[in-house]
């Protein structure tokens, strides 16, 4: 086998552009289908916690990324009513410094994945809208009707996939998690503009606040270099059904924080616009794959962003993949052997073990998501005084074998195992044990 691979993505987000990136390294050909006539990212602010940007740091992307972002020093977790701290959280000495945790606005990280990908070879087509899928042919129709076959179909079309509904046979649309988010973004000079010392003295640390409050939070950090900061503030959800986002009512925002922090109070009153998102996620889904055809990111695990870990779910679901079919490639390549390896080693085989991969991972960080809401929204009331006590007699050691945090967020074997990962190794040893055990069946 000569030809290389040819990786067709449904869909040019984080996740889409990370396979496409990883993909082409490994030496596939990779084209890129995006329904939008121009890439417009959706949100401003987004975490790169240390398991995605190890993936950028070994993919040669991280310093590219590093400069236009900040490294965050630092999680705090505040008391909503007069910004009280109750915990601070570090990255930790066990990781290595090599892999950051950034915070970057959306526009800049699609930006550079995108010329990343273009410097690479990957071509991306934007007005290219998926109308039908054949996974007999393993062949897309565009709605224009054209053809476009792949020896890999990549569903990365996120939350309302519709190659998810393809996959599973039927309509499955996200659910509702009772939550919306307004979320903005200031320049720092708007904020010095405030001549208030205390939010001067907040935007000049490279950190991430959070003020916890009932049935809200609030999350404040810098992006762009320290020159603009991403705000999200969470409520319970209002809009109707059949409405993902509208533009929001300053009054409405206002009023509905108006007992917190005077400090996060007076960064409010700089918002010139606000929109308001509807917050959803899906249930762990049967199957991510069939035939040659599989689902990474927000179209087969799309959570709540309360553990900054869904882009980078889809970066390491990006990471795995392509690792997993440069392995088979270059099987199909050794020593001429490609007729040979093809009937001991199938994509479907390859998409049965990133599912393995994976699967129980982002459902666990989906839970953990869930796990967080809670944490993060308790009323005032002796629940809350006890999560309030716990946090701040945080030690920060992990415990023994079989003992646990009440909290995840102050877990630190769990949070080691979330951003620790190594995912492209992990891939590597799952090929490993796939052969393994093909050998011990031949």
């Amino acid at each position: 086998m000569s030809q290389s691979l040819h990786a067709v993505v449904v869909g040019a987000g984080i996740g889409g552009l990370a396979f496409a990136i990883l993909a082409r390294k490994q030496g596939l050909r990779v084209s890129v289908l995006e329904k939008t006539e121009q890439l417009t990212p959706v949100g401003a602010g987004i975490q790169i916690p240390p398991n995605a940007s190890r993936i950028w740091s070994q993919c040669g992307v991280l310093e590219k990324l590093k400069k236009l972002s900040v490294v965050s020093e630092a999680t705090q977790l505040r008391r909503w009513k007069n910004g009280e701290l109750l915990c601070t959280r570090t990255v930790g000495e066990a990781l290595d410094e090599r892999w950051p945790w950034l915070v970057i606005h959306r526009a800049d990280y699609q930006r550079i994945l995108v010329q990343e990908a273009q410097e690479l070879g990957v071509t991306i087509r934007l007005g290219s809208n998926v109308h039908a899928v054949d996974f007999d042919l393993g062949s897309l129709t565009l709605g224009s009707g054209e053809v476009i076959a792949g020896d890999i179909i990549v569903g990365a079309d996120g939350l309302w996939s519709s190659l998810r509904n393809a996959i599973l046979g039927h309509e499955s649309p996200p659910q509702e998690t009772g939550d919306l988010a307004y979320r903005g973004t200031f320049s720092l000079s708007a904020l010095q503009a405030l001549n208030d010392t205390q939010v001067d003295e907040l935007c000049s640390k490279n950190i991430v606040t959070m003020w916890l409050g009932p049935g809200s939070h609030a999350v404040f950090y810098p992006v762009r270099c320290g020159k603009e900061f991403n705000l999200v503030l969470t409520r319970p959800d209002n809009l109707p059904p059949n409405i993902r986002t509208e533009k929001g009512n300053l009054s409405e925002m206002v009023a509905l924080f108006q007992h917190w922090d005077p400090v996060l109070k007076r960064i409010l009153s700089a918002f010139s616009s606000v929109l308001k998102w509807k917050m959803l996620h899906h249930e762990e889904l049967t199957n991510w794959a069939r035939g040659n055809v599989a689902l990474l990111g927000d179209a087969c695990h799309p959570s709540l962003p309360y553990q900054a870990q869904g882009a980078a779910m889809a970066v390491e679901d990006g990471a795995a993949l392509a690792t997993l079919l440069g392995l088979y490639q270059q099987a199909l390549h050794r020593n001429g052997g490609a007729e040979e390896a093809s009937k001991i080693l199938t994509i479907p085989k390859i998409l049965e073990n990133y599912e393995a991969l994976q699967k129980a991972r982002t459902t666990r960080l989906h839970l953990g998501s869930i796990s967080n809401q809670h944490l993060y929204h308790l009323h005032d009331g002796k629940e809350q005084e006890e999560r309030d006590r716990i946090l701040r007699a945080t030690e920060w050691k992990e415990r023994p074998i079989g003992e646990a945090e009440a909290f995840i967020w102050i877990d630190v074997r769990y949070q080691m195992a979330v951003v620790g990962r190594d995912t492209i190794s992990d891939a590597r040893v799952k090929w490993d044990r796939m052969i393994s055990q093909l050998d011990t069946n031949e």
